[in-house]
């Protein structure tokens, strides 16, 4: 199947694409290994979180990895701290959820679907009703990724936090919701949260300081309740406490 056009109105296309498109894993590597030599993150653990997170991925586990954002940048953070740190096992089998207006131009794209991007249409840029069918699709693919032994990236934020990044804004269910679909197919994903800070002199999301970026990694959390919303209060919790320690140990 050739790549079909990123856009609202051709969603079923979209998702049919990426319910199975596979990078290539090796270029994949590559790529994330650079992003660590230009952009080096400082990388500090929960205590006893990094020997617990090389077991569960020993393991077979897949993992819900949340993130922060902070600024356009943070997913070129999260690629380079994913090379230095246990996720490098995962790099290649893990989607990233992303903006659909990334995928507009064609280079771009390319290196997003390298890296293993899924399109994700906001409410914010197409309205709520308009994003609904698109965004349960979206939801289902996902979950029947993590199904098939893939890992999911998430800024379940959904947009930069501009006003301010030492605490996130509110966490809505969706990534309870894609949790809960997962669990309906019999996978157990564990929640990892990952804190971002680039110090108190970042201001806003196409700040220029974004190298040696403090990266703070929670200790994995294999039990999510049941409900979406109850996982998400999980997430706005946990995340936020691996906010602190990334601003703490800027």
């Amino acid at each position: 199947m050739g790549r079909p056009e990123v856009s609202l109105e051709n969603f079923g296309e979209v998702y049919e694409f990426y319910r199975d498109h596979q990078q290539n894993r090796l270029l994949a590597k590559l790529a994330y290994a650079s992003l660590y030599v230009i952009y080096r993150p400082r990388i500090r653990y929960a205590e006893g979180a990094k020997a617990h997170l090389e077991a569960l991925l020993k393991s077979g586990a897949v993992l819900i990895v949340a993130a922060n954002h902070v600024t356009h940048s943070d997913q070129y953070t999260l690629a380079a701290t994913a090379w230095n740190s246990p996720l490098r096992r995962v790099i290649g089998r893990t989607r990233v959820l992303a903006k659909d207006d990334l995928f507009v131009d064609p280079g771009l794209r390319k290196k997003l679907d390298m890296m293993g991007s899924i399109p994700v249409f906001r409410s914010k840029n197409h309205g709520l009703r308009a994003v609904a069918a698109a965004g349960k699709l979206m939801m289902d693919i996902s979950a029947e990724r993590l199904r098939r032994g893939d890992s999911l990236a998430i800024f379940p934020e959904g947009t930069c936090n501009e006003e301010d990044p030492t605490q996130l804004q509110l966490i809505n269910s969706g990534i309870g919701h894609i949790a809960k679909r997962a669990v309906d197919r019999g996978v157990s994903p564990v929640l990892l949260s990952v804190g971002i800070s680039y110090g108190p002199d970042a201001q806003g999301p196409d700040t220029e300081n974004v190298k040696s970026a403090s990266v703070y990694i929670g200790q994995p959390f294999p039990d999510l309740p049941s409900r979406p919303m109850d996982i998400a209060r999980v997430v706005q919790k946990d995340l936020q406490s691996a906010v602190d320690g990334a601003v703490a140990a800027y």
